[in-house]
C-alpha cells in the first residue's frame, strides 16, 4: 500500500494525523445530520426514521467524546430553521432536546455523571421521575393571565414558528386555564395522532388522491405546519402536555408535582409513569414500557428519565444544548435482509474514499432503506462483502444504516472480491493512505471537483455563511463553468458578471430577477458574526460550538490568525492558551495551527476580508457578576462541589474556564492537593482562592 508523509493542506485543511479515518467519519456524520435536520423540521419530510437518526447522533458524541474529534456542534444544533411561512419568535427560555442512551450500561453511566456532577457518593440515591417518549411533534404553549396568547413549535431550539391559530384547533389544548394560575404559564409538550386516527386519516388521503403520509409523526407535522387552520382543524391532532417553560411563579418543586399540576389545569398526560430511585427501577420501567407498547393507543419511541427534583435540575443545567438532568431511552431498532446490487465511492471535503453499499429496497421496521456506509476498504475486506450478497441491514449501531453480516451461505457462484480503486473516481488522482491512515485519500487537492465543490457548500451552509440561493446544484454548476472555484470568487461575482458576455440572467434557468435575487443573498451576507466565519472555514475538527469558544476566546479575527501562528512553537504562552480552551486538545490544536500554518488558506483569508467585514465575538452575558470576562482556573480536589458543577457555575456568570495557568489568569481555586498549578499561579501573582473564598465571592 502506498503511504506518504503528512502535509498541510489546502484551504479547509490542516494536517493529517493518525485519528484521520474517524475524523472523516465524524465529518461524514455532521454533514448528514445537518441534511436530515432540514428535511425533518423545515420540510416535514423525515429522509430517515428516528432510530436511524438517533444511532447517528449517538456514533458522533461517541466520537467527539472518546476520540476528541472536534466539538459537538451538530449536537447542539436542534432542529433546524423555523419555515418562512409562519412567523418567527423567539421562546422565553430555549426549546432543549434530550440526548439519547441505548443500553443499560448507558443508563448506568447516566446516573453516574449525574451524581458526579452533584458531588454525590455512587451509593447515593437520586430520584428519577420516568415516563413514555411521545412520538409527535413538540410544542410550547404560552398564557398569559389564563388564556392560550401564543404556540410556537420548537424551531431551531431558540426561535419557533408562530402556529397558534392552529393549535387553537386541537380540542385538547385549554384555552383558558382554571382561576389562580400564575400570571405567565408556559406548558411544553407533544402533538400526536393516534394510531387509528392515522389509519382513517391515510384512507381517507387514499380517497382523495392525496399522498398517504409514512407515519404519524409526519402527518401531525404537516398537519399543525398549515397555512390553512382549518386544514389543520380536520385532522385528528391531540396534545400531550410534561413539562413547563417560563412561569411568572414557581408551582411545583418536583417533575411529578409538575404532572400534578398539568392534570389540575386539564392537559392530557401520557401513562404509565414511574418515580424510580435506582438503575433497577428505571430498567424494569423500560422493560414494563416497551412490552406495553403496542397495547398503546399512540406512537412511542422510547422513556425519558427526568431527575425529578427541579432545584437539583437547575444546579445540573445544561451541556451542549442538551439537560445534564434528563435523557431518553430509546427502543432498539430492527434488522432485515436484503441484496447488495452495488458498491460505489463517494470523496468528500477531505478527499476520503468512502465506500457506499447500494441495496435492493427493504423496509426496516417502516422505513425504506437502500444504502449503507461500508467505511473503508479495510471494513470492505473483513466482513467480505461482495457484489450480489445477501446482507443483515440494521438500522441501529455505530452508523446506520449498516451492514451486519453476510450471508455466506446464501452467496451465489464465487463473486469477485471488490477491488478498492487506488485512484479518485471523481479526478483521477492517485488514492493513497497517509501513515497509519485506514482511509485511502484522494491526492488531487485542487483539481478535485469532489473535495472543492465540498468545500464551498460547507462555506456557504446555514451556519457558515448562509448564502441562500447559492445551493448544491449551483455551486456545483458554477464550479463547473469556472464562475467559482474559491471562497472570494463569490464576493466577486457580481462584478465580473457585469463585464462578461454571458451573464447569469442569460443562462438556462435564470433571467433578472433570479439574478438580482442571487447577488442580493451574497450582498446581504458581506458582515458575518466571527464565529460563523470560524465555522465557514471548515477547518478538520472544528464544529459551531467550537468556533463560538475560539470567537469568545480571541474576539477578532487578526487576533486569532496571530495566536495561531504563534502557538506553532507548543513552548509558547499562545500555545497554552490555545489548549486551555474546554475541548481543544493536541490533536484539535494541531489542526488549528497547521490550517493558520498553510499559506494557501492565508491567502484566502486576506481576499476575504477585503470583501466581508468579520464582525468581533460579543459575548452574551445573561447576567452580570465579579466573574464576568474573568478567567477562571480550578485545581486541587473540591470538596463542597464537583469540578464539572464549579465549572458551570463559573461559565454562567460569564467567567472563562481556562485548563492551564498564565499571566491571564485572574483566579485559581484551590482545593485539596493542589500541585503545580497553586505553586505557578503563586510565582504570577495570580488571586488565589480556596472553595469558601470562591462561594463568598459568587454568593448570589
Amino acid at each position: 500500500m502506498i503511504k506518504k508523509e503528512k502535509t498541510t493542506g489546502y484551504l479547509f485543511e490542516s494536517n493529517n494525523d493518525d485519528y484521520e479515518k474517524l475524523r472523516e467519519e465524524y465529518l461524514t456524520l455532521a454533514r448528514r445530520i445537518g441534511q436530515y435536520d432540514y428535511w425533518y423540521h423545515s420540510k416535514d419530510d423525515p429522509k430517515v426514521s428516528d432510530a436511524e437518526y438517533d444511532v447517528l447522533k449517538r456514533r458522533l458524541l461517541t466520537l467527539a467524546r472518546e476520540y476528541q474529534l472536534g466539538s459537538r456542534h451538530v449536537l447542539e444544533k436542534v432542529g433546524a430553521e423555523p419555515s418562512k411561512k409562519f412567523e418567527k419568535v423567539k421562546h422565553a427560555f430555549p426549546m432543549f432536546t434530550l440526548s439519547n442512551v441505548f443500553s443499560e450500561e448507558d443508563v448506568e453511566e447516566f446516573l453516574i455523571r449525574i451524581k458526579k456532577f452533584l458531588n454525590l457518593d455512587k451509593e447515593e440515591e437520586v430520584d428519577i421521575w420516568a415516563e413514555p417518549k411521545v412520538d409527535g411533534l413538540s410544542c410550547s404553549l404560552r398564557y398569559e393571565k389564563g388564556n392560550l396568547a401564543l404556540a410556537l413549535t420548537r424551531g431551531d431550539k431558540i426561535t419557533g414558528e408562530n402556529v397558534t391559530r392552529n393549535i387553537r384547533t386541537i380540542l385538547d389544548v385549554p384555552q383558558k386555564l382554571p382561576l389562580n394560575t400564575p400570571e405567565i404559564v408556559e406548558v411544553r409538550g407533544e402533538i400526536y395522532i393516534k394510531l387509528t386516527d392515522f389509519e382513517k386519516l391515510n384512507q381517507k388521503q387514499k380517497k382523495e388522491g392525496k399522498e398517504p403520509f409514512s407515519n404519524p409523526r409526519n402527518a401531525a407535522a404537516g398537519s399543525v405546519r398549515q397555512l390553512d387552520p382549518s386544514v389543520t382543524a380536520s385532522r385528528p391532532l391531540n396534545f400531550f402536555a410534561y413539562s413547563f417553560g417560563e412561569m411568572s411563579e414557581e408551582v411545583a418543586k418536583t417533575q411529578k408535582d409538575v404532572r400534578v399540576k398539568l392534570n389540575d389545569w386539564g392537559f392530557s398526560l401520557p401513562h404509565p409513569v414511574a418515580l424510580c430511585k435506582s438503575e433497577q427501577d428505571l430498567l424494569a420501567y423500560y422493560y414494563k414500557l416497551l412490552k406495553r407498547r403496542l397495547e398503546l393507543s399512540y406512537e412511542i419511541d422510547g422513556a425519558v428519565y427526568k431527575v425529578n427534583d427541579i432545584k437539583l435540575q437547575e444546579r445540573l443545567g445544561v451541556v451542549s444544548s442538551r439537560p445534564r438532568w434528563a435523557t431518553a431511552h430509546k427502543f432498539p431498532a430492527e434488522r432485515a435482509i436484503t441484496l447488495l446490487t452495488k458498491i460505489d465511492i463517494q470523496v468528500g471535503r477531505t478527499g476520503a474514499l468512502t465506500p457506499v453499499a447500494r441495496l435492493e429496497p427493504i423496509t426496516v421496521g417502516g422505513v425504506v432503506v437502500s444504502n449503507a456506509t461500508l467505511h473503508n476498504e479495510d471494513e470492505i475486506r473483513r466482513k467480505d462483502v461482495r457484489v450480489g450478497d445477501m446482507v443483515v441491514v440494521q438500522r441501529a449501531g455505530d452508523v446506520i444504516p449498516q451492514i451486519v453480516e453476510v450471508l455466506k451461505d446464501k452467496r451465489k457462484g464465487n463473486p469477485a472480491v471488490f477491488e478498492f480503486p487506488d485512484h479518485c473516481p471523481v479526478c483521477n488522482s492517485l488514492a493513497i493512505r497517509e501513515g497509519d491512515d485506514v482511509v485511502l485519500r484522494c491526492t488531487g487537492g485542487l483539481i478535485c471537483e469532489a473535495q472543492a465543490v465540498e468545500r464551498l457548500k460547507h462555506f456557504v451552509s446555514r451556519l457558515a455563511f448562509d448564502i441562500e440561493g447559492l445551493g448544491d446544484k449551483i455551486i456545483k454548476n458554477f464550479w463547473e463553468e469556472g464562475l467559482i472555484r474559491s471562497p472570494v470568487d463569490i464576493f466577486t461575482l457580481e462584478e465580473r458578471n457585469k463585464s462578461t458576455l454571458t451573464p447569469i440572467r442569460a443562462k438556462e434557468g435564470w433571467g433578472d430577477l433570479s439574478e438580482k435575487n442571487l447577488f442580493d443573498s451574497i450582498n446581504n451576507r458581506r458582515e458575518i458574526e466571527l464565529n460563523r466565519f470560524i465555522y465557514a472555514l471548515g477547518i478538520r475538527q472544528i464544529g459551531e460550538a467550537t468556533a463560538k469558544r475560539l470567537a469568545s476566546r480571541y474576539s477578532t479575527l487578526e487576533t486569532l490568525k496571530k495566536s495561531m501562528i504563534a502557538a506553532k512553537d507548543h513552548e509558547s504562552e499562545a500555545y497554552a492558551d490555545l489548549i486551555s480552551i474546554d475541548d481543544i486538545g493536541p490533536a484539535m490544536a494541531d489542526d488549528l495551527i497547521g490550517f493558520f500554518a498553510e499559506g494557501h488558506n492565508l491567502e484566502i483569508l486576506d481576499g476575504l476580508v477585503k470583501h466581508v467585514t468579520v464582525k468581533p465575538y460579543e459575548r452574551q452575558q445573561s447576567v452580570k457578576s465579579p466573574l464576568t470576562g474573568k478567567t477562571v482556573v480550578f485545581t486541587g480536589k473540591l470538596v463542597k462541589f464537583s469540578r464539572q458543577e464549579a465549572k458551570a457555575r463559573a461559565e454562567s456568570l460569564g467567567a472563562k474556564v481556562a485548563g492551564s495557568v498564565s499571566k491571564k489568569t485572574d483566579y485559581v481555586i484551590a482545593g485539596e492537593d493542589s500541585g503545580s498549578k497553586l505553586k505557578k499561579a503563586q510565582e504570577l501573582g495570580v488571586t488565589v482562592l480556596n472553595e469558601d473564598e470562591w462561594l463568598e465571592l459568587i454568593k448570589g
